[in-house]
């Protein structure tokens, strides 16, 4: 049950006539009944009868009526309230992300990839109007999730991102963005968007960064690029182990930084550097306001009326109190 809530509440301002009628019924009492003026009562026996008490709640009866009527008048009702949301505008969103060996590198905790994964999740769960895909690519690219606006499936693919050596090492920055325009050139959406993000410079693959940057453009998509990786050096795998286990060194973070702005210039994006973990967070959060959709919000509301027993019951009152005055207290002295 919805809380209540009144159509007409300045109707309550009629309770301010319920002391005038208390007042009224006071000094009216003795002219209610019909009175005889004898010299004395020494002849009479006292009547001791209930219903010479209970009179005056005829009274009381008719103030309940009347205070019945002023809250059905002010119309007391519950209300639910059901919101629907429709994108009248949404965004296609491809996520493009490198998946190579440096993808380890423990600059940020506990590495670039799982830091990586824990921002993008949360960036997916504050886009629920959009339609969002993923890209993984190394020396290679192929779709993990075409662009859906089912979330589940999308945070469950970036979950299940991991380096196991399915594709060729190496860092195909061409191959990943020509991946992600594949997706999205044929969308409809008002704004088609990619998010590239990298930890090193292109030296694999057959497409150059900016032949894709130039069919991105092409196609009307802005391509927001991420260097990630801190100034300087950083903890990197650079060998595996006789057991199979990654070797990490100290070794120099190299990020192509210039191809990445070239690349967000020529498609109206943005360059971001995440050198930590609360860049990387805060890059997002400014994705996610520089790209926003237009939302229609449809309000339902279901009322229910609760006036009605108030009616009812001022009804039985009026009804109650005339016949008692007409039948018990007819001819009562």
């Amino acid at each position: 049950m919805g809380k209540i809530t009144f159509l007409n509440p300045a109707f309550f301002w009629l309770f301010l006539l319920i002391p005038i009628a208390i007042v009224w019924l006071f000094f009216k009492k003795n002219h209610q009944s019909a009175s005889l003026k004898m010299s004395s009562i020494q002849g009479f026996k006292d009547s001791n009868s209930i219903l010479a008490k209970l009179k005056p709640l005829l009274n009381v009866l008719r103030l309940l009526a009347l205070s019945a009527l002023i809250i059905a008048l002010a119309r007391p009702r519950t209300v639910d309230v059901s919101n629907e949301t429709k994108t009248t505008k949404g965004i296609d969103i491809v996520m493009a992300v490198d998946v190579s060996g440096s993808m380890l590198s423990r600059d940020l905790r506990p590495n670039r990839m799982e830091a990586l994964k824990e921002v993008a999740s949360n960036f997916v769960g504050e886009r629920p109007n959009d339609r969002i895909g993923l890209v993984v690519y190394a020396s290679e690219a192929y779709t993990k999730t075409p662009v859906t606006s089912d979330k589940a499936v999308v945070l469950e693919a970036i979950k299940s991102i991991k380096y196991d050596n399915v594709l060729q090492d190496g860092t195909g920055i061409g191959m990943g963005l020509a991946t992600a325009v594949n997706r999205l050139k044929s969308s409809k959406a008002k704004s088609k968007v990619i998010i590239l993000m990298t930890d090193g410079v292109n030296n694999a693959g057959f497409i150059e960064p900016e032949t894709a940057a130039d069919i991105a453009k092409e196609y009307g998509i802005k391509v927001y690029t991420i260097g990630i990786g801190t100034n300087g050096m950083a903890e990197s795998p650079y060998a595996l182990a006789p057991n199979g286990q990654i070797m990490f060194q100290m070794m120099k973070v190299e990020i192509d930084e210039q191809l990445l702005k070239n690349i967000a210039l020529k498609t109206e994006g943005k360059y971001f550097r995440a050198s930590s973990n609360s860049k990387l967070a805060e890059i997002y959060a400014s994705i996610n306001k520089l790209e926003t959709s237009e939302i229609k919000e449809l309000r339902f509301y279901d009322y229910d009326e609760k006036f009605r027993p108030f009616v009812w019951f001022a009804g039985f009152l009026i009804l109650l109190e005339i016949g008692l005055r007409n039948t018990v207290y007819r001819s009562f002295i």
